[in-house]
């Protein structure tokens, strides 16, 4: 999709690309590791029939270019408030998939008046939360693994956008970095007051117990809603049938999903 408007906004530094799409109340869009804001398709393209859809290009990723800065979704997190502040908006809906889910997440801890609703798409709270065959996957990923993945869609959307192409090994450095450290956000989970959904496909890379642990953190599925809804929490949880975490970023069974959410529908 043609963006209507893009630009670059500085930040501590980073100049992160943003493009806006559609019309509507405001929506931050944020993508998943190694790929950028196209990475959303048909989903992408169903938010802007409605809302007003802004695509953050994450640092090192896509149009926004790595520089010296280590890839952190704390700093990064930090850095979107400075964003949503100098586009002139005040509080948006953000969306967020994978390692954008875990900025989004952050942006929401240290900002949350910046936060209106946020939905977190194949995002864990901790690096526990991946199965467990998929951490060492994840600290393999390195400068090293750039030559066999020059025909991959990873490498060739990013050197069609990125400012500096020759930069992936170190994008793919510094992710293995990333990835190789370990966290948990359970007790920031805890304190989030924005109402939340959390979006997983049925044959995702998150374990159930960690959806279900996260879910339970927000106050969810810890007792039974009452024939009035009258102990229904006001946060969700969605499990998308035959889907994959590479898959559900771009499926267009996603935002039929989301988009009651975001919009403030019930089923009451």
């Amino acid at each position: 999709m043609q963006p209507d408007s893009s630009g670059y906004v500085s930040a501590n530094g980073v100049d992160y690309w943003f493009e806006v799409h559609g019309s509507g109340e405001p929506l931050l869009l944020l993508h998943g590791g190694l790929f950028s804001t196209g990475m959303f398709g048909p989903t992408l393209a169903k938010l802007a029939e409605t809302r007003r859809v802004i695509g953050v290009d994450l640092h090192g990723h896509g149009h926004t270019a790595l520089g010296d800065r280590k890839i952190d979704a704390v700093d990064i997190g930090r850095d979107l408030a400075v964003v949503i502040e100098k586009l002139g908006l005040d509080r948006v809906d953000v969306m967020g998939y994978s390692f954008g889910g875990g900025v989004a997440m952050q942006l929401a801890f240290q900002h949350p008046e910046r936060v209106r609703r946020l939905a977190l798409v194949s995002t864990p709270y901790a690096r526990n939360g991946f199965f467990a065959e998929m951490l060492p996957q994840q600290a393999a990923v390195g400068a090293g693994m750039a030559s066999m993945m020059k025909d991959s869609p990873m490498f060739t959307s990013y050197a069609a956008i990125a400012p500096h192409p020759e930069d992936f090994p170190r994008l793919l450095d510094n992710m293995g970095d990333f990835m190789r450290r370990d966290y948990d956000w359970s007790s920031n989970v805890k304190s989030l007051e924005m109402p939340v959904m959390l979006v997983y496909g049925d044959a995702d890379m998150i374990r159930p117990e960690h959806i279900v642990s996260f879910y339970q953190l927000l106050g969810g599925g810890l007792r039974d809603a009452g024939w009035m809804r009258e102990h229904m929490s006001k946060n969700r949880l969605a499990i998308i049938p035959d889907k994959t975490h590479y898959e559900l970023g771009a499926s267009p069974a996603l935002a039929p999903v989301v988009l009651p959410f975001l919009n403030g529908q019930t089923q009451g």
